[in-house]
């Protein structure tokens, strides 16, 4: 039997120590080598040593947060960042650098949108018929600078299947503004909104019914990554001051979970608030606050999906 050396596996404390007490003579390669007490967290930490290649390791060496001092923080962050608090004031709530919380959330960001890749695995046995999509528009820097953000959401649970962050000119009477201050702006919302639907055909029926607004460029892509899909176009309607003015101002309305999910998007990430002056001064920030949301909605916010 050949045993590859654990500290380039994923393996399990209770595994580790099985192994050690083993005797088989592949498997004895791997024996104990104490513990030592993680001043990170106050955890007790069992380590091992490989005769065969002769490095020590531990049950955390592959952990995604190995060197991290500051990961007992890592869960709170998240909470605050998701509930409408600004980075400089999750910084001093929690003591730290707000250096730290810039870090943190890159960091969070990526482990978010591993959790989400699993999350969406499980559509892929149980396609989805019934797909909501919009656009919500925000900023970097400036209004003359605004950017769109792709939603798209499955409207029984409300479930975030993906997202898209694109920049787009300014329009109204900021274009001319934005034309003299910061010259000609790229529309890039048609790359995004390929990527975002290139994404979705995984775990989205061939023939599913696809509701929008009457934007009529959203055809377009949708129809080229759907062919056989039914598109949905509903009518505009102003909105509410209540939702952020996300909601609308109908008795019923047909984009209702979309626009119930924007709302909370805007009510939980402070620099999408409607007044606010935390605005987002880099587009990547914004895509890795999105997505650090996109899990904390899916996963806490909304109800788990029912058993099929």
């Amino acid at each position: 039997m050949k045993t590859e050396c654990p500290h380039f596996l994923d393996v399990k404390s209770s595994e580790l120590k099985s192994k050690a007490q083993s005797d088989d003579p592949e498997i004895k390669l791997i024996v104990g080598n104490g513990s030592f007490l993680r001043s990170s967290d106050s955890k007790h930490i069992k380590r091992f040593y490989c005769r065969k290649c002769g490095r020590y390791f531990s049950n955390a060496t592959l952990n995604p947060t190995f060197g991290q001092k500051k990961r007992r923080i890592n869960p709170a962050l998240m909470k605050l960042l998701c509930s409408g608090v600004s980075q400089r004031r999750a910084a001093r709530l929690l003591g730290i650098n707000r250096k730290t919380v810039a870090r943190k959330l890159r960091f969070l960001s990526q482990q978010a949108r591993l959790k989400q890749r699993e999350f969406l695995k499980q559509y892929e046995d149980h396609p989805l018929v019934s797909i909501q999509w919009d656009d919500l528009e925000t900023s970097e820097h400036s209004k003359c600078k605004p950017l769109s953000v792709t939603l798209a959401v499955e409207p029984s649970e409300r479930k975030i299947l993906g997202f898209q962050v694109s920049q787009m000119p300014a329009k109204g009477h900021l274009a001319k503004i934005a034309i003299r201050k910061y010259g000609y702006r790229r529309d890039e919302r048609a790359m995004g909104w390929n990527v975002l639907f290139k994404s979705l055909i995984p775990i989205v029926d061939p023939q599913a019914t696809f509701t929008s607004d009457e934007n009529p460029h959203y055809s377009k892509p949708l129809l080229k990554h759907f062919p056989n899909a039914k598109h949905v176009a509903v009518k505009g309607r102003r909105g509410c001051i209540a939702g952020q003015g996300e909601l609308k101002k109908i008795g019923f309305d047909p984009l209702f979970s979309l626009n119930h999910t924007c709302a909370m998007l805007r009510a939980n990430l402070n620099r999408l608030f409607r007044r606010t002056w935390c605005t987002t001064k880099n587009r990547q920030a914004l895509n890795d606050h999105i997505a650090l949301y996109v899990d904390y909605h899916n996963c806490v916010l909304t109800r788990q999906r029912s058993a099929a």
